[in-house]
């Protein structure tokens, strides 16, 4: 494998597969928006690129990069709610420059990390495929990230392939369970439809094998798209109960009913668009739609074209999870 360029290098799936690839010898070439991250992977001897993906490039910032053989694109604003123009700059701009990038440089791979946000809708959906129909957005970063989809799929000579994770989690781990543990710190977690919802959660070390598998993949997986989770599909109830337990916590359930709170999270909404800069309210209706219906993703193609499978079991994620900086998920 040639020299890769990981996008979001400085985010919780990039920086792991930062890991992955400097300990597997891989010449890489490292972008990521934060600073403090970015200094710190320059020390540990990788070079950085500090660029701005969602303005347009020319010669001179093609130098930048120097000589690519493939791409990473995990660079996201992944949020359930913010300003579209925000959403459209980082997941459609930066992703419309990086394939005109690749097709320029002769990139011989593009893999693009996507997200099943792009297929979710306030329903149960259980198995479901790759080729299955794709509802209306439920959000920005549902409509953005399938614009993002589009363009590099259209790409053929840059071998696009199109990985979808589902709830990435693990060591390092900023958003899914900080988050969790987070609401049930402050509140009683709502118990919705007598706890029906159910989900299928993915270890991030997992998700870097579908990585690795999707870079040295053959001509029949490019211009593919792939569900990539665990496997296992629990109860959201069982998820929270469980990461609460290694947090120290005993969350709260309350039965709620659904529609009273969607509507209080449609008015929460509402009035956060007109505040300024528009900050995430409280509680969103995507992330009630989480506690509320059963959803899992169908992995056998990937099984099948990428020889890919999960090997970690939720239980044995936590452990990992849970292992690293003990005291911290404590008070996170």
């Amino acid at each position: 494998m040639g020299r890769v360029l990981v996008t979001g290098a400085t985010g919780f799936l990039g920086a792991h597969i930062v890991a992955r690839l400097a300990a597997a010898g891989t010449p890489l070439l490292a972008q990521g928006r934060d600073p403090g991250r970015s200094a710190a992977l320059q020390d540990a001897g990788h070079a950085i690129l500090r660029r701005d993906l969602s303005r347009p490039f020319d010669a001179k910032a093609d130098a930048e990069f120097g000589e690519v053989d493939a791409i990473v694109h995990c660079a996201a604003l992944s949020s359930p709610f913010g300003r579209l123009a925000d959403f459209e700059a980082a997941n459609v701009a930066a992703t419309r420059n990086l394939v005109d990038f690749a097709r320029r440089n002769g990139v011989r791979r593009f893999v693009q990390i996507s997200s099943p946000t792009v297929g979710f809708a306030f329903r149960d959906q259980l198995g479901v495929a790759e080729d299955n129909p794709l509802p209306d957005p439920v959000n920005h970063y549902a409509r953005t990230k399938r614009q993002a989809e589009e363009a590099v799929l259209a790409a053929a000579p840059i071998g696009p392939i199109v990985l979808r994770p589902r709830g990435i989690y693990g060591a390092g781990d900023r958003a899914l369970l900080p988050r969790l543990l987070q609401a049930a710190r402050r509140r009683p977690l709502p118990l919705f439809r007598d706890g029906q919802a159910r989900i299928d959660l993915t270890h991030v070390d997992d998700v870097v094998d579908a990585v690795f598998a999707a870079l040295s993949a053959g001509a029949a997986a490019e211009g593919q798209i792939f569900n990539i989770s665990g496997g296992e599909v629990l109860a959201v109830r069982h998820i929270a109960d469980r990461a609460c337990k290694r947090a120290g916590l005993r969350p709260l359930w309350r039965k709620t009913a659904l529609a009273p709170a969607m509507l209080v999270a449609g008015m929460m909404e509402a009035v956060a668009l007109c505040l300024p800069g528009r900050p995430e309210p409280p509680v969103t209706r995507y992330g009630l739609g989480l506690f509320a219906y059963a959803q899992s993703l169908d992995i056998s193609k990937a099984a099948r074209v990428l020889g890919w499978a999960p090997r970690v079991s939720f239980e044995h994620g936590l452990d990992r999870t849970f292992a690293s900086e003990r005291e911290a998920w404590r008070t996170s």
